[in-house]
């Protein structure tokens, strides 16, 4: 796995803890297996990012200070998130795509060697905006964004996963399968 990927953007509410609403620091809690996750991530050399819209800080819930300190916590590489509301022009909130530009800046990254998983149909959108590999988990609001969107949108995600840590088996199943194939391939 090692070089194949340079990245993982995980989402924040839904993706690696919390429920299908906003859960603000103090209140949060990682599900059983996320740490596991983004140390196994961590192992092979694959940077791990947060990647979250939160608007309750433009509403004044919550602070920019708050967040970032929590998801440092929980071992994330760098924090990335919009703190708008929706009706705010932004660049950065899902599904647009200004946070993985910025990571990717920030951290010279190719975002079509990174991957964003999250449960939210805004997550795919900016994975495949940016050029990222799309997991859509069905924690959280997965599955209610994929009984809304999968047939309708003509943006579709490139695995679906029952969890996080699902999705990431898929992901480093992927590779070895690719790897298989590239020795077998034919010069």
């Amino acid at each position: 796995m090692n070089g194949a990927f340079q990245a993982v953007f995980l989402d924040r509410d839904g993706t690696i803890g919390g429920s299908d609403q906003i859960e603000y620091p103090g209140d949060f809690k990682l599900f059983h297996f996320t740490e596991e996750v983004i140390q196994t991530l961590k192992f092979h050399n694959i940077s791990v990012f947060s990647f979250t819209n939160q608007p309750g800080i433009s509403r004044g819930d919550a602070c920019v200070e708050d967040f970032i300190s929590e998801l440092s916590a929980f071992g994330f590489d760098d924090v990335y998130l919009c703190p708008h509301h929706h009706t705010e022009s932004c660049d950065c909130r899902k599904p647009a795509i200004g946070m993985l530009k910025e990571a990717a800046s920030d951290h010279n990254l190719d975002l079509s060697k990174c991957i964003v998983i999250g449960d939210r149909w805004t997550d795919m959108l900016a994975a495949k905006s940016a050029g990222c590999i799309a997991i859509l988990v069905q924690t959280g609001s997965g599955k209610a964004s994929w009984n809304q969107n999968h047939t309708s949108s003509n943006i579709q995600p490139d695995h679906v996963a029952a969890t996080l840590k699902e999705g990431v088996e898929w992901l480093f199943e992927q590779t070895i399968i690719d790897q298989e194939k590239r020795r077998s391939a034919p010069f």
